[in-house]
């Protein structure tokens, strides 16, 4: 949320209070304001003016000053009676992006001016960007698609013109950019294509603002199978060297939830401090290993004793690790898991979880402390003991069921100017020995400073331990003790309070006290509403004004929940579908909001996963998400030498007698400067003090420091959910699955005016389960995320196919199809793989025309496959249920009313086991009337891959007829190795001047001919050196040196692509100055490196 929604300061006011008065208590006016120490342009800011004991109409000004301008920050705001104001303001956005400025407060009457100047830091807002990818890991050829997000500080969508967005690879080469993007509502949807080859490793998309700032988001590029199942390993979190023995649990979980059978493997280690690989494996780590069957559940248990591990020997590290592996049944598809347990000699630990801060005269010191055991349980029944000594005060207690133990201490005869408290259940073992590791039980300590008060008035804020949830209303209890005679008949005092979050001032109140006679003490509380606006960290300050001027004071620090303002929703209705059947999905936000919509296959998840993207990790960006001091640029010491008191020696039988400051004690200033507010008052703020001078140097590097230019200069840079009827579909007696989409949804979706979308959706065939989430803006509330939104797509009998990423043309491969049943009763179950003249499938086991399934349970069908085509070769695997009379164990096979057929269809990457080689015969004929006739040989080189020649012919009437009529037609896919890349990369950019030049060139011409350049670019980078030098086949393969023909060829050719595609110019001018470097070697012999192509240097000949 914003800090304010208050636009001008003279008419807008968060709180305005006429202060009770009484006519018996006179005093001087007195004026405290606080304005933020640090101000943002732009966005409005708050200041709070509080005027008390005023005897005539004044009127409250301030203003920025530098040395560039002057700004009003408000002006003139009346005053007749005494009065509390916050005042909304925004200062106009600067020309430098950070400014100390000078900040005037002046309250301005007919016979009294109070004027006041101090330095604040001015920044311009920063704009809050990040990265969403519709997945995190890519496999070449794939389309990656990501979300630039722009936000200002409060979550609100920006329209701004972002300068650059680029995508960097594992290498650093920058691969595709996009220069002035005007992001609209604050989203911008880009991608690009990734070539057949890139470069397999770490990519990440950098978004570089106006300010310079920037904001990266990886994601990788490699070839994958996605996994089928999780392997789960539990572990207990912590254990102390004094357990005999740690439970180790295993689970392989499918994506779609149901079991995994199979065979585990677990081994676990705890590892040397400093393993040596001289000695073997034993001088590395100490492991115990064993084995087993997964119980039906997919799960295996194993208890394993730790003295094994030798827990209390100091040269191992303090952890165990796990690491399982499953080897699924039937398809021998092993996955790995891991896990880790920490060793803590941490046998119990006492900790203080609600504790005062500061101590103050007369109000007692509360305490709470937790006593846990070295997993962090609550220990209860146990005696701990807590000392004070300045307070005099040692006390013993049990702790309860939960482990805890209160405590207060009377804090009226407190000597000293702190407190110190000391809490213990145990003392140390008295046993020690450098290679050994003791048990520890951990002691508390707590040392709380003194408050000063003149008059010992205070007021406390109770502390809250835990993080404050969104959406309730939070209560705190203040306590109180006030003079009676500094009270005098005053009849009621005003406590006001405000509150602070990301830096500036959000909340602000009072609490009326009625005045009794005498002393007082109580308590009271004071309520407010928790929201997005005081996430991630709310300060809270209170404070009143005695009638002599004294300010008593006091401040508390909350963790607040990040909560986001828009609150959006995400459910698929049905939550469990059949694979191809509809489904539909609601999205409920602010209304208007506009979403980005996210669905991806958990298998994806489980192969990468990734940092999910969360309200913590938006609040992470903020610049400022706490305003705990002034910022450094700032002059600290400014006001701390105000009222201070000069030093007088005392003299007394002898000695002499020095007065000392008292540094220990709190005052209200010290409050105030640890909110990083700046106070304008004429008001008692200060404890006491000695004036010390500073130093002629410092006093004089102070004063140039406030006067000079440079301080200046200084320039570093609607939820409802709504009924939804399910929609009845025929149920298909045979299912054909071929769309298995890792990234399922990915689409923006405006939300109406009642805050809800709803869309159809069509599930995909893979078996699993879908993660979904929503990003949503709305212009006016700002951010919201759902939580995770999951469908489960699951069918219960179907097959699955087991294979590689990719094989080779000839060479042979298991194809595996493996059928589930997950029916109540068994089923006799055909499969059959469809014939194709792409491959030779042969089975490996004695084919069976049938076989018995039963419930939960599967069956592993294999083929011996050999490609005999290249590409994409499409499998077809059918599995049937079939009628049959013949029992399945002691029962009759049943057959599915439904899905009684599943069939799967899936492609597999078949590479060529060579290199194509095209060769190019041209005749001129001549004919008569006669006519006229050539034969041309097409004899094939003897080493040619069998099956893989072709040829292609064209008569034409007229020279340039095949040049000119089918220009399109040159446009090819660069592939190959360096030389090979860039003889095909080149004529794509002749073939797209010319066409341009002769308007021939089509819209679905040119996309095709960029996809070429795109990937021709990317593949090129894969043969270029660490120098900027090229080479046939890069450093990859070992050569040691570029080419200077293929080199200057780059260079050019990636000149003259720069008008069609993103070239990187670091690569052009690297190429450059290699080949600039070289001459002198080139002068010598003429050329550098190896080039093997003669269609190249024909192409640098002819351009």
């Amino acid at each position: 949320m914003e800090r304010n929604k208050l636009l001008h300061p003279s008419l807008t006011l968060l709180l305005l209070l006429f202060l009770p008065t009484d006519a018996s208590v006179s005093g001087k006016p007195q004026y405290l304001v606080l304005v933020p120490s640090l101000l943002h342009t732009g966005t409005p800011e708050k200041g709070c003016l509080l005027l008390s004991h005023l005897n005539e109409t004044v009127t409250v000004s301030a203003s920025l000053e530098s040395l560039r301008e002057n700004r009003s920050l408000f002006t003139n705001i009346p005053a007749e009676k005494d009065l509390f104001n916050c005042v909304s303001f925004t200062v106009p956005r600067s020309s430098s992006h950070e400014e100390v400025m000078f900040l005037t407060v002046q309250v301005k009457g007919a016979t009294q001016e109070f004027k006041k100047r101090t330095t604040v830091l001015v920044k311009n807002e920063e704009s809050l960007a990040f990265v969403q990818t519709d997945k995190p890991i890519y496999k070449p050829e794939q389309t990656v698609m990501f979300r630039v997000v722009l936000l200002d500080e409060n979550f609100h969508p920006l329209n701004k013109l972002i300068p650059l967005v680029y995508v960097e690879d594992p290498k650093g080469n920058r691969i595709m950019q996009w220069q002035h993007l005007q992001v609209e509502n604050g989203l911008k949807q880009l991608s690009f294509p990734l070539s057949s080859e890139p470069f397999q490793g770490s990519y990440k998309v950098v978004v570089q603002q106006e300010s310079g700032e920037t904001a990266e988001h990886p994601f990788t590029v490699e070839e994958f199978v996605l996994p089928k199942f999780e392997v789960q390993v539990r572990t207990p979190q912590i254990i102390t060297i004094l357990e005999k023995a740690v439970n180790v649990s295993v689970c392989g979980l499918y994506t779609y939830g149901k079991p995994v059978p199979g065979h585990v493997t677990i081994s676990i280690c705890r590892k040397y401090s400093n393993p040596s690989t001289c000695f073997g494996g034993e001088s590395q780590a100490i492991c115990e290993k064993f084995s087993g069957e997964l119980n039906s559940q997919g799960c295996f248990s194993q208890s394993v004793e730790t003295k094994v591990f030798q827990m209390k020997r100091q040269e191992f590290e303090m952890k165990l690790e796990v690491e399982a592996k499953i080897k699924e049944e039937g398809t021998e598809v092993e996955l790995t898991g891991k896990g880790s347990t920490e060793i803590t000699r941490t046998i119990t630990k006492l900790s203080f979880v609600k504790v005062d801060s500061y101590v103050r005269r007369g109000i007692p010191f509360f305490g709470q402390v937790r006593l846990v055991d070295g997993k962090g349980v609550p220990v209860p029944k146990k005696v701990i003991f807590i000392t004070a000594n300045e307070a005099k005060y040692e006390s013993n207690a049990t702790t309860d069921e939960h482990g805890l133990v209160q405590f207060s201490i009377n804090t009226t005869e407190i000597m000293g100017t702190s407190l110190t408290i000391r809490v213990k259940h145990k003392d140390h073992s008295p046993c020690y020995g450098y290679q050994w590791v003791s048990e520890e039980h951990e002691e508390a300590y707590h040392t709380a400073n003194l408050v000063f008060s003149q008059s010992k008035s205070f007021v406390h804020l109770e502390p809250v331990p835990q993080e404050l949830p969104c959406g309730q209303t939070q209560t705190v209890q203040a306590h109180y003790v006030l003079n009676g005679q500094i009270l005098r008949e005053l009849k009621e005092l005003v406590f006001y309070y405000l509150i602070m979050s990301k830096g500036g001032i959000v909340r602000a109140g009072t609490h009326t006290l009625p005045v009794e006679q005498g002393d007082m003490k109580g308590s009271f509380s004071l309520s407010f509403p928790v929201e997005a606006d005081l996430a991630p960290i709310a300060r809270l300050l209170i404070y009143a004004i005695l009638p002599d001027g004294e300010v008593v004071g006091d401040s508390a620090k909350y963790e607040v929940e990040n909560c986001l303002p828009n609150k959006v929703g995400l459910h698929f209705n049905p939550a469990q579908g059949l694979p191809g059947s509809h489904a539909h999905l609601q999205v409920t936000a602010s209304p208007k909001s506009l979403c980005g919509l996210r669905a991806v296959d958990q298998s994806v998840l489980l192969l990468k996963p990734e940092a999910e993207l969360s309200p913590t990790t938006v609040y992470n960006l903020l610049p400022v998400k706490d305003l705990n001091s002034f910022p450094e640029s700032l002059n600290q010491q400014e006001e701390d030498n105000e009222d201070c008191i000069s030093q007088h020696n005392v003299y007394i039988n002898g000695i002499m007698y020095s007065p000392v400051s008292n540094t220990n004690e709190k005052d209200v200033y010290s409050f105030l400067q640890d909110m990083g507010l700046r106070v304008f008052t004429n008001t008692k703020i200060h404890k006491p003090k000695i004036c010390s001078p500073l130093p002629l140097y410092e006093m004089q590097t102070s004063r140039r420091l406030l006067a000079s230019p440079a301080l200046a200069e200084m320039d570093r840079g609607g939820h409802a959910l709504m009924n939804m009827v399910r929609i009845s579909e025929p149920l298909a007696t045979e299912t054909v699955r071929k769309y298995f989409p890792e990234t399922w949804i990915w689409e923006l979706v405006p939300v109406n005016d009642s805050g809800v979308a709803e869309i159809e959706v069509t599930i995909p065939d893979t078996i699993t389960e879908w993660k979904a989430g929503a990003l949503c803006l709305a212009s006016d509330i700002g951010l919201g995320l759902s939580p995770t939104a999951s469908l489960q797509a699951f069918q219960p009998f179907f097959v699955e196919l087991t294979m590689p990423y990719s094989v080779i043309r000839g060479e042979g491969f298991t194809l595996k199809a493996t059928v589930f049943n997950y029916l109540p009763k068994c089923i006799r179950v055909s499969v059959h793989l469809m014939d194709s003249p792409a491959f030779l499938a042969v089975p490996e086991e004695k084919e069976e025309k049938a076989h018995c399934i039963c419930g939960n349970g599967r069956q592993t069908v294999s083929w011996a496959v050999t490609p005999k085509s290249l590409e994409k070769v499409n499998f077809t695997v059918t599995a049937e249920a079939l009628s049959s009379q013949e029992l399945c164990g002691t029962e009759a096979a049943m057959v599915p009313e439904y899905g009684r057929k599943d069939t799967i269809i899936k492609s597999l990457l078949v590479e060529p086991e060579g290199l194509e080689k095209e060769v190019t015969f041209n005749s001129l004929l001549c004919p008569s009337d006669a006519g006229a006739s050539e034969q041309l040989s097409l004899k094939l080189p003897p080493n040619v891959v069998e099956d893989s020649a072709r040829a292609f012919f064209s008569v034409l009437g007229d020279l340039l007829g095949s040049a000119m009529r089918n220009t399109q037609n040159l446009l090819q896919m660069p592939y190959g190795c360096g030389e090979q890349n860039m003889v095909l990369f080149a004529p794509n950019i002749y073939v797209l001047d010319y066409l341009n030049e002769t308007q021939q060139l089509t819209a679905e011409i040119k996309s095709k001919a960029i996809r070429y350049l795109n990937t021709g670019y990317q593949r090129q980078l894969l043969y270029k050196h660490y120098d900027g030098s090229y080479s046939t086949f890069g450093e990859h393969y070992g050569r040691s040196e570029g080419n200077t023909w293929l080199t200057a060829f780059v260079m050019k050719t990636f000149a003259q692509a720069r008008t069609y595609i993103f070239i990187d110019e670091t690569h052009i001018t690297e190429a450059l100055t290699w080949l600039s470097k070289s001459r002198r070697t080139m002068a010598v012999s003429g050329v550098l490196g190896h080039c093997s192509t003669m269609p190249l240097r024909v192409e640098w000949t002819m351009k």
